[in-house]
């Protein structure tokens, strides 16, 4: 194969498409059981984005974790490397042929654990499960993941049923492509990791981290246009100032995701019913 594309550097580490994925392990500067992400897609060039960035790239670059795209294009078929066809039964579109992304899901698999749980593997796709919170911790604690990052109509449902890949959704909305959902949930997972936030109990307080949406924040001036940071909150007692926050987060979380309220009045053990406006 000509033509090759020049390396994409994530963070330090250089990587360039091809049929055996590198091992990132193998680089002085990823940390032993650091996290991984391996992402399968039709434009490596779109990685690292917005992950390269921030707290995600400093962690990158420390070896927190580590990112390795693997090119779907590499696995294609013939001379024009071809990696989708039309859909059977008819329709509009194209779709992403089993043969073609099973190849690249299996060498993505070379190095990882056959165990889901250990290493999930998973299709970004707007018929998946939601991706939440409590998903991205479940990632969090895994020892990486396989990203595939759909485009056209999809995926042939062979290749998904082969290799036991998870369906998740960032939402009810239609993307391109997977490749900015992909960095979506990977965000979301990385800053999970321990060091990569540097204090990690503001993780503890951020939305959904206890079922419940994040309370107003203020900082300086105390008065700004007008508007006064609330009194408690310059008291000095702590006491007061939880017990505001955690009301604040449940009158939020009340108006603007009565799904979620009810979740957790549920979890408390408290009737949802009971709560209801009269």
């Amino acid at each position: 194969m000509t033509g090759d594309p020049p390396s994409r550097s994530h963070g330090r580490l250089s990587i360039r498409p091809a049929a055996q994925p590198r091992s990132l392990m193998d680089e002085p500067l990823v940390q032993r059981g650091a996290w991984r992400a391996k992402v399968v897609t039709l434009f490596p060039e779109a990685f690292p984005g917005t992950l390269g960035l921030s707290l995600t790239g400093r962690a990158l670059e420390m070896g927190l974790w580590a990112l390795e795209t693997i090119d779907l294009r590499a696995f294609g078929e013939g001379r024009h490397r071809t990696v989708d066809d039309t859909p059977a039964g008819g329709g509009p579109g194209m779709v992403l042929r089993a043969d073609v992304v099973s190849r690249a899901l299996a060498a993505a698999a070379a190095g990882t654990p056959p165990d889901r749980a250990r290493w999930p593997v998973l299709y970004l796709s707007p018929r998946g499960r939601p991706f939440v919170q409590a998903t991205a911790r479940r990632l969090a604690a895994a020892e990486g993941v396989t990203l595939l990052c759909g485009r056209f109509e999809g995926v042939d449902e062979r290749a998904l049923e082969a290799h036991g890949v998870e369906e998740v959704s960032l939402g009810d909305f239609i993307l391109t492509g997977g490749e900015i959902a992909a960095q979506a949930l990977i965000d979301a997972t990385v800053r999970l990791i321990p060091r990569v936030l540097g204090n990690q109990a503001s993780a503890q307080e951020e939305s959904f981290s206890r079922g419940l949406l994040e309370f107003p924040q203020y900082t300086r001036p105390a008065v700004w246009q007008g508007r006064a940071i609330p009194d408690i909150l310059l008291s000095g007692n702590h006491a007061w100032i939880d017990a505001w926050r955690r009301e604040r987060a449940e009158r939020l979380t009340k108006e603007r995701r009565p799904d979620l309220w009810r979740a957790y009045l549920a979890a408390q053990g408290r009737d949802p019913d009971e709560d209801q406006e009269r």
